[in-house]
Protein backbone atom coordinates (compact mmCIF):
# COMPACT_ATOMS: atom_id res chain seq x y z
CA UNK A 1 0.00 0.00 0.00
CA UNK A 2 1.38 3.35 -1.05
CA UNK A 3 2.39 5.82 1.60
CA UNK A 4 0.61 9.18 1.99
CA UNK A 5 2.17 12.50 2.97
CA UNK A 6 1.22 14.22 6.22
CA UNK A 7 -0.01 17.85 6.14
CA UNK A 8 3.43 18.92 7.45
CA UNK A 9 5.11 17.03 4.60
CA UNK A 10 2.81 18.67 2.04
CA UNK A 11 3.56 22.10 3.52
CA UNK A 12 7.29 21.37 3.40
CA UNK A 13 6.90 20.27 -0.22
CA UNK A 14 5.11 23.54 -0.97
CA UNK A 15 7.86 25.49 0.80
CA UNK A 16 10.49 23.64 -1.25
CA UNK A 17 8.61 24.48 -4.47
CA UNK A 18 8.34 28.13 -3.41
CA UNK A 19 12.07 28.26 -2.67
CA UNK A 20 12.94 26.65 -6.00
CA UNK A 21 11.13 29.44 -7.85
CA UNK A 22 12.18 32.38 -5.68
CA UNK A 23 15.55 33.14 -7.18
CA UNK A 24 17.51 35.97 -8.71
CA UNK A 25 15.00 37.39 -11.18
CA UNK A 26 12.08 37.01 -8.78
CA UNK A 27 13.71 39.39 -6.31
CA UNK A 28 15.21 42.02 -8.64
CA UNK A 29 12.58 42.47 -11.37
CA UNK A 30 9.44 43.35 -9.29
CA UNK A 31 11.03 46.40 -7.54
CA UNK A 32 12.37 47.65 -10.88
CA UNK A 33 8.99 47.25 -12.58
CA UNK A 34 7.27 48.83 -9.57
CA UNK A 35 9.54 51.89 -9.71
CA UNK A 36 8.94 52.33 -13.46
CA UNK A 37 5.18 51.75 -13.13
CA UNK A 38 4.72 54.25 -10.29
CA UNK A 39 1.02 55.07 -9.99
CA UNK A 40 0.22 52.35 -12.54
CA UNK A 41 1.57 49.71 -10.16
CA UNK A 42 -1.53 47.51 -9.94
CA UNK A 43 -2.19 46.80 -13.64
CA UNK A 44 1.56 46.26 -14.05
CA UNK A 45 1.64 43.87 -11.11
CA UNK A 46 -1.38 42.00 -12.47
CA UNK A 47 0.34 41.48 -15.83
CA UNK A 48 3.47 40.36 -14.01
CA UNK A 49 1.54 37.82 -11.93
CA UNK A 50 0.08 36.28 -15.11
CA UNK A 51 3.48 35.24 -16.47
CA UNK A 52 5.42 34.95 -13.20
CA UNK A 53 2.80 33.04 -11.15
CA UNK A 54 -0.19 31.98 -13.26
CA UNK A 55 1.74 30.35 -16.10
CA UNK A 56 4.19 28.47 -13.81
CA UNK A 57 1.19 27.19 -11.80
CA UNK A 58 -0.51 25.95 -14.99
CA UNK A 59 2.79 24.41 -16.09
CA UNK A 60 3.15 22.38 -12.90
CA UNK A 61 -0.48 21.24 -13.19
CA UNK A 62 0.09 20.19 -16.82
CA UNK A 63 3.26 18.32 -15.83
CA UNK A 64 1.52 16.62 -12.91
CA UNK A 65 -1.21 15.42 -15.26
CA UNK A 66 1.28 13.71 -17.62
CA UNK A 67 3.58 12.33 -14.94
CA UNK A 68 5.92 15.17 -14.01
CA UNK A 69 8.40 15.21 -16.89
CA UNK A 70 8.97 17.57 -19.83
CA UNK A 71 9.52 14.54 -22.09
CA UNK A 72 5.92 13.44 -21.54
CA UNK A 73 4.63 16.97 -22.14
CA UNK A 74 6.45 17.23 -25.49
CA UNK A 75 5.49 13.66 -26.53
CA UNK A 76 2.86 14.71 -29.12
CA UNK A 77 5.50 16.80 -30.95
CA UNK A 78 7.54 13.72 -31.85
CA UNK A 79 10.82 12.56 -30.36
CA UNK A 80 13.23 14.80 -32.29
CA UNK A 81 11.23 18.03 -31.86
CA UNK A 82 10.50 17.16 -28.22
CA UNK A 83 14.17 16.52 -27.39
CA UNK A 84 15.34 19.70 -29.15
CA UNK A 85 12.83 21.85 -27.27
CA UNK A 86 13.65 20.15 -23.98
CA UNK A 87 17.40 20.64 -24.45
CA UNK A 88 16.90 24.34 -25.26
CA UNK A 89 14.79 24.85 -22.14
CA UNK A 90 17.19 22.97 -19.86
CA UNK A 91 20.25 24.81 -21.19
CA UNK A 92 18.53 28.21 -20.87
CA UNK A 93 17.46 27.69 -17.26
CA UNK A 94 20.62 25.71 -16.51
CA UNK A 95 24.26 26.50 -17.26
CA UNK A 96 23.80 29.19 -19.92
CA UNK A 97 21.65 31.81 -18.17
CA UNK A 98 19.51 31.21 -15.10
CA UNK A 99 21.90 29.21 -12.90
CA UNK A 100 24.90 31.56 -13.38
CA UNK A 101 22.56 34.53 -12.86
CA UNK A 102 21.68 33.31 -9.36
CA UNK A 103 25.34 33.53 -8.39
CA UNK A 104 25.97 36.96 -9.90
CA UNK A 105 22.81 38.56 -8.47
CA UNK A 106 23.42 37.18 -4.98
CA UNK A 107 27.01 38.43 -5.21
CA UNK A 108 26.06 41.95 -6.32
CA UNK A 109 23.28 42.43 -3.79
CA UNK A 110 24.47 40.29 -0.90
CA UNK A 111 28.26 40.58 -1.01
CA UNK A 112 29.37 43.75 -2.84
CA UNK A 113 28.06 46.12 -0.10
CA UNK A 114 30.52 44.50 2.33
CA UNK A 115 33.61 43.89 0.16
CA UNK A 116 35.61 45.64 -2.52
CA UNK A 117 34.12 44.66 -5.87
CA UNK A 118 36.42 43.03 -8.41
CA UNK A 119 36.90 39.88 -10.45
CA UNK A 120 38.86 38.27 -7.62
CA UNK A 121 35.98 38.75 -5.16
CA UNK A 122 33.43 37.40 -7.68
CA UNK A 123 35.64 34.39 -8.42
CA UNK A 124 36.12 33.61 -4.72
CA UNK A 125 32.42 33.96 -4.00
CA UNK A 126 31.37 31.85 -6.99
CA UNK A 127 33.71 29.04 -5.91
CA UNK A 128 32.14 28.92 -2.43
CA UNK A 129 28.61 29.41 -3.81
CA UNK A 130 28.77 26.61 -6.37
CA UNK A 131 30.51 24.29 -3.93
CA UNK A 132 27.41 24.52 -1.71
CA UNK A 133 25.05 24.24 -4.69
CA UNK A 134 26.78 21.11 -6.01
CA UNK A 135 26.87 19.55 -2.52
CA UNK A 136 23.10 20.03 -2.06
CA UNK A 137 22.29 18.92 -5.63
CA UNK A 138 24.21 15.64 -5.31
CA UNK A 139 21.53 14.33 -2.90
CA UNK A 140 18.25 15.24 -4.67
CA UNK A 141 16.16 12.99 -2.42
CA UNK A 142 16.98 15.20 0.58
CA UNK A 143 15.78 18.49 -0.98
CA UNK A 144 12.51 18.53 1.00
CA UNK A 145 14.39 18.16 4.29
CA UNK A 146 17.27 20.47 3.49
CA UNK A 147 15.33 23.21 1.72
CA UNK A 148 11.64 22.79 2.54
CA UNK A 149 12.05 22.33 6.29
CA UNK A 150 15.18 24.36 7.13
CA UNK A 151 16.26 26.93 4.53
CA UNK A 152 12.83 28.15 3.32
CA UNK A 153 11.46 29.16 6.75
CA UNK A 154 14.50 31.43 7.24
CA UNK A 155 13.99 32.82 3.74
CA UNK A 156 10.27 33.39 4.38
CA UNK A 157 10.93 35.16 7.69
CA UNK A 158 13.37 37.57 6.06
CA UNK A 159 11.02 38.30 3.17
CA UNK A 160 8.10 38.77 5.57
CA UNK A 161 10.05 41.38 7.55
CA UNK A 162 11.02 43.18 4.34
CA UNK A 163 7.45 43.09 2.95
CA UNK A 164 5.84 44.34 6.17
CA UNK A 165 8.38 47.17 6.38
CA UNK A 166 7.69 48.18 2.77
CA UNK A 167 3.93 48.30 3.41
CA UNK A 168 4.00 50.04 6.79
CA UNK A 169 7.03 52.30 6.29
CA UNK A 170 7.32 53.22 2.59
CA UNK A 171 10.24 55.40 1.60
CA UNK A 172 8.01 57.93 -0.16
CA UNK A 173 5.07 58.50 -2.49
CA UNK A 174 4.39 56.87 -5.85
CA UNK A 175 5.53 58.93 -8.84
CA UNK A 176 4.07 59.24 -12.31
CA UNK A 177 4.74 56.14 -14.47
CA UNK A 178 7.60 56.12 -16.96
CA UNK A 179 6.78 56.39 -20.66
CA UNK A 180 6.61 52.63 -21.33
CA UNK A 181 4.28 52.03 -18.40
CA UNK A 182 1.98 54.96 -19.13
CA UNK A 183 -0.05 53.55 -22.02
CA UNK A 184 0.17 49.75 -21.58
CA UNK A 185 1.18 48.90 -17.99
CA UNK A 186 -0.44 45.45 -18.04
CA UNK A 187 1.50 44.37 -21.13
CA UNK A 188 4.75 45.72 -19.69
CA UNK A 189 4.15 43.74 -16.52
CA UNK A 190 3.36 40.65 -18.63
CA UNK A 191 6.71 40.98 -20.44
CA UNK A 192 8.63 41.66 -17.21
CA UNK A 193 7.29 38.34 -15.93
CA UNK A 194 9.17 36.65 -18.81
CA UNK A 195 12.47 37.72 -17.28
CA UNK A 196 11.93 35.69 -14.10
CA UNK A 197 12.18 32.53 -16.28
CA UNK A 198 9.61 30.93 -13.97
CA UNK A 199 7.57 29.22 -16.69
CA UNK A 200 10.74 27.70 -18.13
CA UNK A 201 11.79 26.80 -14.60
CA UNK A 202 8.42 25.15 -13.97
CA UNK A 203 8.92 22.95 -17.04
CA UNK A 204 11.96 21.39 -15.40
CA UNK A 205 11.00 21.67 -11.71
CA UNK A 206 8.11 19.27 -12.28
CA UNK A 207 10.49 16.31 -12.29
CA UNK A 208 12.27 17.62 -9.16
CA UNK A 209 8.97 17.82 -7.28
CA UNK A 210 7.73 14.39 -8.37
CA UNK A 211 11.13 12.87 -7.52
CA UNK A 212 10.93 14.41 -4.03
CA UNK A 213 7.43 12.93 -3.61
CA UNK A 214 8.49 9.47 -4.81
CA UNK A 215 11.45 9.54 -2.44
CA UNK A 216 8.86 9.71 0.33
CA UNK A 217 7.64 6.25 -0.79
CA UNK A 218 4.55 7.67 -2.53
CA UNK A 219 4.03 5.56 -5.66
CA UNK A 220 0.37 6.02 -6.63
CA UNK A 221 0.05 8.32 -9.67
CA UNK A 222 -3.14 9.94 -8.36
CA UNK A 223 -1.45 10.94 -5.11
CA UNK A 224 1.68 12.21 -6.86
CA UNK A 225 -0.47 14.44 -9.07
CA UNK A 226 -2.47 15.67 -6.09
CA UNK A 227 0.60 16.52 -3.99
CA UNK A 228 2.28 18.27 -6.94
CA UNK A 229 -0.77 20.48 -7.48
CA UNK A 230 -1.00 21.28 -3.75
CA UNK A 231 2.70 22.20 -3.66
CA UNK A 232 2.23 24.40 -6.73
CA UNK A 233 -0.72 26.24 -5.15
CA UNK A 234 1.23 26.86 -1.92
CA UNK A 235 4.19 28.16 -3.91
CA UNK A 236 1.96 30.37 -6.10
CA UNK A 237 0.31 31.96 -3.05
CA UNK A 238 3.69 32.68 -1.45
CA UNK A 239 5.17 34.10 -4.66
CA UNK A 240 2.14 36.38 -5.22
CA UNK A 241 2.49 37.91 -1.75
CA UNK A 242 6.23 38.45 -2.18
CA UNK A 243 5.84 40.00 -5.64
CA UNK A 244 3.12 42.44 -4.58
CA UNK A 245 5.19 43.58 -1.59
CA UNK A 246 8.28 44.07 -3.78
CA UNK A 247 6.25 45.96 -6.38
CA UNK A 248 4.99 48.33 -3.69
CA UNK A 249 8.50 48.74 -2.30
CA UNK A 250 9.80 49.72 -5.74
CA UNK A 251 6.89 52.05 -6.54
CA UNK A 252 7.43 54.04 -3.32
CA UNK A 253 11.25 54.21 -3.50
CA UNK A 254 11.62 56.82 -6.23
CA UNK A 255 13.03 59.34 -3.74
CA UNK A 256 15.94 57.02 -2.88
CA UNK A 257 17.25 56.14 -6.33
CA UNK A 258 17.68 57.68 -9.75
CA UNK A 259 16.28 56.57 -13.08
CA UNK A 260 17.59 53.45 -14.77
CA UNK A 261 18.64 51.58 -11.63
CA UNK A 262 17.93 47.86 -11.37
CA UNK A 263 15.79 46.14 -8.78
CA UNK A 264 18.76 44.99 -6.76
CA UNK A 265 19.95 48.57 -6.27
CA UNK A 266 16.42 49.62 -5.29
CA UNK A 267 16.23 46.88 -2.65
CA UNK A 268 19.67 47.69 -1.29
CA UNK A 269 18.87 51.43 -1.12
CA UNK A 270 15.58 50.86 0.69
CA UNK A 271 17.05 48.44 3.22
CA UNK A 272 20.00 50.74 3.92
CA UNK A 273 17.61 53.68 4.32
CA UNK A 274 15.21 51.88 6.63
CA UNK A 275 17.41 49.43 8.58
CA UNK A 276 21.03 50.48 8.15
CA UNK A 277 23.89 47.98 8.20
CA UNK A 278 21.88 45.33 10.06
CA UNK A 279 19.22 45.47 7.36
CA UNK A 280 21.82 45.12 4.64
CA UNK A 281 23.08 41.98 6.36
CA UNK A 282 19.50 40.61 6.49
CA UNK A 283 18.99 41.42 2.81
CA UNK A 284 22.26 39.67 1.98
CA UNK A 285 21.08 36.53 3.79
CA UNK A 286 17.67 36.58 2.05
CA UNK A 287 19.11 37.10 -1.43
CA UNK A 288 21.82 34.46 -1.06
CA UNK A 289 19.36 31.86 0.28
CA UNK A 290 16.81 32.66 -2.44
CA UNK A 291 19.38 32.33 -5.21
CA UNK A 292 21.02 29.28 -3.65
CA UNK A 293 17.81 27.25 -3.44
CA UNK A 294 16.88 28.07 -7.04
CA UNK A 295 20.35 27.12 -8.27
CA UNK A 296 20.10 23.77 -6.46
CA UNK A 297 16.73 23.08 -8.08
CA UNK A 298 17.95 24.01 -11.55
CA UNK A 299 21.12 21.94 -11.25
CA UNK A 300 19.14 18.98 -9.90
CA UNK A 301 16.68 19.19 -12.80
CA UNK A 302 19.49 19.33 -15.37
CA UNK A 303 21.20 16.38 -13.71
CA UNK A 304 17.99 14.32 -13.79
CA UNK A 305 17.31 15.11 -17.46
CA UNK A 306 20.74 14.88 -19.06
CA UNK A 307 21.74 11.74 -17.15
CA UNK A 308 18.78 10.04 -18.86
CA UNK A 309 19.45 11.59 -22.25
CA UNK A 310 23.24 11.03 -22.34
CA UNK A 311 25.48 8.15 -21.24
CA UNK A 312 26.53 10.10 -18.15
CA UNK A 313 25.78 9.58 -14.47
CA UNK A 314 23.72 12.08 -12.49
CA UNK A 315 26.78 13.01 -10.41
CA UNK A 316 28.86 13.66 -13.55
CA UNK A 317 26.22 15.98 -15.03
CA UNK A 318 25.89 17.90 -11.75
CA UNK A 319 29.66 18.43 -11.54
CA UNK A 320 30.06 19.44 -15.21
CA UNK A 321 27.09 21.81 -15.26
CA UNK A 322 27.96 23.24 -11.85
CA UNK A 323 31.52 24.08 -12.88
CA UNK A 324 30.37 25.42 -16.27
CA UNK A 325 27.80 27.64 -14.54
CA UNK A 326 30.54 28.98 -12.28
CA UNK A 327 32.64 29.90 -15.32
CA UNK A 328 29.70 31.66 -17.01
CA UNK A 329 28.85 33.54 -13.79
CA UNK A 330 32.27 35.18 -13.85
CA UNK A 331 31.39 36.95 -17.11
CA UNK A 332 29.19 39.42 -15.17
CA UNK A 333 25.50 40.20 -14.88
CA UNK A 334 25.18 42.76 -17.67
CA UNK A 335 26.49 40.40 -20.34
CA UNK A 336 24.26 37.59 -19.05
CA UNK A 337 21.11 39.72 -19.20
CA UNK A 338 21.91 41.19 -22.62
CA UNK A 339 22.32 37.72 -24.12
CA UNK A 340 19.44 36.08 -22.27
CA UNK A 341 16.68 38.58 -23.20
CA UNK A 342 16.54 37.70 -26.94
CA UNK A 343 16.66 33.99 -26.11
CA UNK A 344 13.79 34.35 -23.62
CA UNK A 345 11.71 36.42 -26.05
CA UNK A 346 12.09 33.62 -28.60
CA UNK A 347 11.71 30.68 -26.22
CA UNK A 348 8.93 31.87 -23.92
CA UNK A 349 6.14 31.78 -26.54
CA UNK A 350 7.01 28.11 -27.19
CA UNK A 351 6.78 27.33 -23.47
CA UNK A 352 3.44 29.15 -23.13
CA UNK A 353 1.99 27.44 -26.22
CA UNK A 354 3.22 24.02 -25.07
CA UNK A 355 1.59 24.32 -21.65
CA UNK A 356 -1.70 25.75 -22.92
CA UNK A 357 -1.96 23.17 -25.71
CA UNK A 358 -1.17 20.33 -23.31
CA UNK A 359 -4.05 21.37 -21.06
CA UNK A 360 -6.37 22.02 -24.02
CA UNK A 361 -5.61 18.67 -25.64
CA UNK A 362 -5.98 16.63 -22.44
CA UNK A 363 -7.88 13.46 -23.23
CA UNK A 364 -7.75 13.92 -27.03
CA UNK A 365 -7.08 10.83 -29.14
CA UNK A 366 -4.75 12.74 -31.51
CA UNK A 367 -3.32 15.77 -29.65
CA UNK A 368 -0.48 16.02 -32.17
CA UNK A 369 -2.93 17.23 -34.84
CA UNK A 370 -3.43 20.43 -32.86
CA UNK A 371 -0.09 20.78 -31.09
CA UNK A 372 2.26 20.42 -34.06
CA UNK A 373 0.87 23.21 -36.31
CA UNK A 374 0.43 25.57 -33.34
CA UNK A 375 3.97 24.94 -32.07
CA UNK A 376 5.41 25.36 -35.58
CA UNK A 377 3.79 28.79 -36.04
CA UNK A 378 4.83 29.77 -32.50
CA UNK A 379 8.43 28.78 -33.31
CA UNK A 380 8.50 30.93 -36.48
CA UNK A 381 7.17 34.06 -34.76
CA UNK A 382 9.21 33.41 -31.62
CA UNK A 383 12.41 33.32 -33.67
CA UNK A 384 11.42 36.57 -35.43
CA UNK A 385 10.76 38.32 -32.10
CA UNK A 386 14.02 36.94 -30.68
CA UNK A 387 16.02 38.26 -33.65
CA UNK A 388 14.35 41.66 -33.31
CA UNK A 389 15.09 41.76 -29.57
CA UNK A 390 18.74 40.94 -30.30
CA UNK A 391 18.93 43.78 -32.82
CA UNK A 392 19.86 41.40 -35.63
CA UNK A 393 16.86 42.48 -37.71
CA UNK A 394 14.95 45.74 -37.52
CA UNK A 395 11.89 44.60 -39.45
CA UNK A 396 10.35 41.24 -40.32
CA UNK A 397 8.08 42.57 -43.05
CA UNK A 398 5.28 45.10 -43.14
CA UNK A 399 2.43 42.68 -42.40
CA UNK A 400 4.27 41.01 -39.51
CA UNK A 401 5.23 44.34 -37.96
CA UNK A 402 1.60 45.44 -38.31
CA UNK A 403 0.30 42.57 -36.16
CA UNK A 404 -1.30 43.58 -32.84
CA UNK A 405 1.30 43.96 -30.04
CA UNK A 406 4.15 43.23 -32.49
CA UNK A 407 6.19 46.17 -31.18
CA UNK A 408 6.02 44.60 -27.70
CA UNK A 409 7.27 41.12 -28.72
CA UNK A 410 3.75 39.68 -28.58
CA UNK A 411 3.05 39.60 -32.31
CA UNK A 412 2.89 35.81 -32.15
CA UNK A 413 -0.43 35.79 -30.24
CA UNK A 414 -2.80 36.43 -33.19
CA UNK A 415 -1.16 34.03 -35.71
CA UNK A 416 -1.04 31.29 -33.06
CA UNK A 417 -4.73 31.84 -32.17
CA UNK A 418 -5.72 31.70 -35.86
CA UNK A 419 -3.65 28.54 -36.36
CA UNK A 420 -5.29 26.90 -33.36
CA UNK A 421 -8.79 27.71 -34.63
CA UNK A 422 -7.89 26.40 -38.10
CA UNK A 423 -6.45 23.18 -36.62
CA UNK A 424 -9.57 22.66 -34.51
CA UNK A 425 -11.78 23.19 -37.59
CA UNK A 426 -9.76 20.74 -39.70
CA UNK A 427 -9.86 18.17 -36.90
CA UNK A 428 -13.61 18.64 -36.50
CA UNK A 429 -14.24 18.23 -40.24
CA UNK A 430 -11.94 15.20 -40.40
CA UNK A 431 -13.63 13.58 -37.43
CA UNK A 432 -17.06 14.29 -38.93
CA UNK A 433 -16.02 12.82 -42.29
CA UNK A 434 -14.68 9.65 -40.64
CA UNK A 435 -17.87 9.34 -38.61
CA UNK A 436 -20.01 9.58 -41.78
CA UNK A 437 -17.88 6.95 -43.57
CA UNK A 438 -18.26 4.54 -40.64
CA UNK A 439 -22.02 5.16 -40.46
CA UNK A 440 -22.40 4.45 -44.20
CA UNK A 441 -20.75 1.03 -44.01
Amino acid sequence: MTKQLTPIDVLALGFMTFALFLGAGNVIFPPGAGLAAGENIWPTAFGFLITAVGLPLLTLIALARVGGGLAQLTGPLGRVAGVLLSVLVYLAIGPLFATPRTAVVSYQIGVVPFVQDGWQALLGYSIVYFSVVIFLALKPGQLVDRIGKYITPVLLLGLLMLGVAALLFPAGQMHAPSEQYRSAPLIQGFLQGYLTMDTLGALVFGIVITTAIRDRQVSETRLITRYTVLAAVIAAAGLSIVYLALFYLGATSGALVGEGVNGGQILASYVQHRFGVAGSALLALVIILACLTTAVGLLTACGEYFSRLLPLSYRAVVWVFGLFSMAVANQGLDSLISVSIPVLVGLYPLAIALVCMSLLCAGMARPQNLMRPVMLVTLVFGVIDGLKAAGLISSAGAWIDALPLSDQSLGWLLPVAVTLLAAILVEYLRHGSLHQQQAGR
